[in-house]
């Protein structure tokens, strides 16, 4: 499991992502590319990161079904995920 600092940061940046996209929507369609400058860091929505909903990993996510490959496999070997089962050739 992710470290909760870690976990606790991203939810901040999501966060500061909603608060200031107005306001980033509004300085883009006029132009004015200098107002970025004022604006927080994170408020730009590339510095987000994609996690596991259960587990908070940041790598191997599937986007599909917002978790991590260790508990994409879990829950597919429990049939807990319609439509997915392991597979033997």
């Amino acid at each position: 499991m992710a470290r909760k600092s870690l976990i606790a940061r991203e939810a901040k940046r999501r966060a500061t992502v909603e608060k200031f996209a107005e306001k980033r929507k509004e300085l883009k369609e006029a132009g004015d590319y200098e107002g970025f400058q004022l604006l927080p860091k994170d408020a730009s929505p590339v510095r987000l990161k994609n996690r596991c909903m259960f587990t908070g990993r940041s790598r191997s996510y599937y986007r599909k079904f917002g978790v991590s490959r260790l508990v994409f496999r879990e829950m597919a070997l429990k049939g807990e995920i319609p439509g997915i089962k392991k597979s033997s050739w």
